[in-house]
């Protein structure tokens, strides 16, 4: 029985869920014929291995540093990644086509819809790094007012000004000193690296609104901890991780509904054993 590929492409990548959600995926959908690995792959390395790839293959995930280097690799690029310039998602089509697409974007919105929230008046982002575009671009979606960012530089600032200006999304920028300030808004994105966000947590205020933190190794954060402690709705990094594997199994599999609920029970289960 010849055997269909899929794969998770990054560096690091040791650390990647990406193959207990999509082999969880595939044990429930019944695609024996399935497998999905890991591959450390730098940005030096991707164009051979792309080159590489045979008919046996359906798709990719990318990670970082991966997910612009990839795209003059490809036969074409969807709008919503081409809205960033970042791929997270390669499908590989029985004509020989390499199609790029972000699914970063819609799995944040889908997350956040199934918490309850569809549209907010106004939102603030914590950092100013490749996730930070991409939580832009999903609030253009939802967010009917403004964004305030807080960054740790000018040159940052400007960025997410121009990414708000590219998007569609009013983005006001304020420093990091202020971040405090973030806290109070109905919806607050926290995109920085593990421990970024620990000083805020005395900083949470009574009845928060929601807070979406990209983290899930270490979870929760310390303001994640204080922000369901203070009875605010919470979604972390493994929110957003089962949400674009769903569409990216989807994309992959051509099948039209992937299995949520045993995706995220595998991720939960793959992180309470680390």
């Amino acid at each position: 029985m010849s055997r269909i590929r899929a794969a998770v492409l990054g560096s690091p990548i040791e650390h990647s869920l990406s193959p207990v959600l999509h082999r969880a995926a595939y044990r429930e959908l019944g695609l024996d014929d399935w497998s999905y690995d890991r591959f450390e792959i730098d940005e030096a390395a991707l164009p051979g291995f792309v080159a590489g790839l045979g008919p046996e293959w359906a798709g990719l995930s990318l990670t970082m540093p991966l997910k612009r280097a990839v795209i003059p690799l490809l036969d074409g690029i969807s709008d919503t990644a081409a809205s960033v310039e970042a791929v997270n998602t390669v499908v590989l089509t029985e004509d020989g086509r390499r199609l790029g697409d972000n699914t970063d974007i819609p799995g944040i919105v889908a997350a956040l819809n199934e918490r309850g929230v569809e549209k907010v008046p106004a939102a603030a982002v914590l950092g100013a790094g490749a996730t930070a575009s991409s939580a832009l671009a999903a609030l253009s979606r939802i967010c009917t007012g403004e964004v305030t960012a807080y960054v740790r530089s000018s040159a940052r600032a400007a960025e997410m000004r121009e990414w708000g200006e590219r998007l569609g999304v009013a983005v006001r920028t304020a420093d990091w000193s202020r971040a405090a300030e973030a806290l109070t808004a109905p919806l607050v994105i926290a995109t920085t690296p593990a421990g970024a966000t620990d000083a805020l947590a005395d900083a949470v205020p009574d009845a928060p609104g929601t807070l979406f933190d990209v983290l899930y190794d270490p979870w929760p954060t310390a303001l994640a901890a204080a922000w369901t402690g203070r009875g605010g709705t919470l979604l972390g990094g493994l929110d957003l991780l089962v949400h674009q594997a769903v569409l990216q199994v989807e994309q992959m599999t051509g099948l039209p509904e992937a299995p949520l609920a045993a995706m995220r029970a595998a991720g939960e289960a793959a992180l309470r054993a680390r």
